[in-house]
């Protein structure tokens, strides 16, 4: 499926109590914006925590009480006291924090129109139809489901329920061979190129087939369920912009460049890279960074443009230049809306919070529990 797809399909969003912006925010000046912020942030205290994640532009980070990726930022969720979580990220991750966080807190989404594209290539009923494909066509192998962090929360509940669990792209090959040693087979989902670049990081390259869910006719079953490891068709839109002839095209630009990238990068660009890592491992990579480095990032270009800001003597360079792009999803948040969901909250009104059915959150949490046990 072609990501402009993703862009303009309202039926993928995970939620549907879309509100729009009033109209009051829509013109709102960056000097307004902060004043307001800032007065509201003043008057509810430590009521609220906002959560910024590391792909938000400058104006939402700018406000953030933490930055960082989205389980980080889930984590200093549950381990604050505020009563409101403003998560400014998308669905899948203020999922995750309404998860693991106590039910006297909301987790709140600044707008719901925030829904990761990759997440929606994954959804609970294509994957309930994958799966029984794939079990009656091996019916005497024990195929084991692992998601990526960027999953619905009912995806992870799939998982916990067919015996998987959930991985980060930090511990994704831990949670490989914690699957392997229950069972023969990994499916994995939804991003194919983390999957692929897990798999030859085990030395496992040659063990691998795609599971295409949009396929005419169906998917080869027999064909998936003879491999090692099975990846799901889905892809996060930014890091597979990315190409092979971008980190040779950085190298011929700059002297003595080095290329640093994320895994859910197609696996030609990892491999012409020097470091591939979590956004955790490429901002401690730039951090460490000796005066006068120059970095090339290959992840979203808000990320490289923070780094740079962030790290003056070092030289940060996007990948690919004036092409690579921000998220879709994370465009959606903008600080009107924040400033919008701040003030609501100051009149007493919460907005878009994001919840979790018990059945559903009690199962996700299991998959988490086996991630952590790690």
């Amino acid at each position: 499926m072609e990501t402009a797809d993703f862009e303009t399909d309202l039926s993928l969003f995970k939620y549907d109590n879309l509100e729009q912006l009033p109209p009051a925010y829509r013109e709102l000046t960056e000097a307004e914006r902060t004043e307001r912020i800032e007065a509201a942030t003043e008057r509810l205290g430590d009521d609220v925590l906002i959560l910024g994640h590391n792909y938000q532009r400058r104006e939402i980070v700018e406000h953030a009480d933490f930055v960082g990726d989205s389980y980080e930022l889930s984590k200093r969720a549950a381990e604050s006291d505020a009563s409101h979580v403003i998560f400014c990220g998308v669905t899948f991750m203020a999922e995750s924090a309404d998860i693991i966080t106590d039910a006297d807190q909301s987790v709140l989404l600044p707008s719901m129109e925030a829904s990761c594209p990759m997440a929606g290539m994954a959804e609970a009923l294509q994957v309930d139809a994958a799966w029984d494909q794939l079990t009656a066509a091996a019916p005497d192998a024990d195929v084991v489901p692992v998601t990526y962090m960027n999953s619905y929360a009912d995806l992870k509940a799939f998982c916990a329920e067919q015996g998987g669990l959930v991985c980060t792209s930090s511990n994704a090959a831990d949670a490989f061979e914690w699957a392997f040693e229950r069972g023969d087979t990994v499916l994995f989902l939804p991003d194919k190129h983390l999957g692929e670049n897990t798999a030859h990081e085990l030395g496992m390259a040659d063990a691998v087939a795609e599971w295409d869910p949009w396929a005419e006719g169906g998917a080869d079953a027999a064909q998936a369920a003879d491999a090692d490891v099975i990846l799901w068709d889905g892809y996060c839109q930014v890091h597979e912009r990315f190409r092979e002839h971008h980190v040779t095209e950085v190298r011929e630009r700059y002297e003595d460049v080095n290329v640093v990238v994320h895994p859910e990068c197609r696996r030609e660009v990892a491999a012409a890279a020097d470091v591939v890592g979590s956004t955790a491992t490429i901002c401690e990579t730039v951090a460490d960074a000796d005066p006068g480095d120059r970095w090339a990032i290959g992840t979203e270009i808000h990320l490289a443009n923070h780094l740079d800001r962030w790290h003056e003597d070092v030289e940060v360079v996007p990948l690919c230049g004036d092409a690579c792009m921000d998220c879709n999803a994370m465009r959606q948040i903008d600080s009107n809306y924040l400033t919008w969901l701040l003030e609501e909250l100051v009149d007493g009104t919460e907005r878009n919070r994001i919840e979790v059915a018990a059945r559903e959150a009690e199962l996700a949490e299991v998959a988490l529990d086996r991630m952590l046990e790690l």
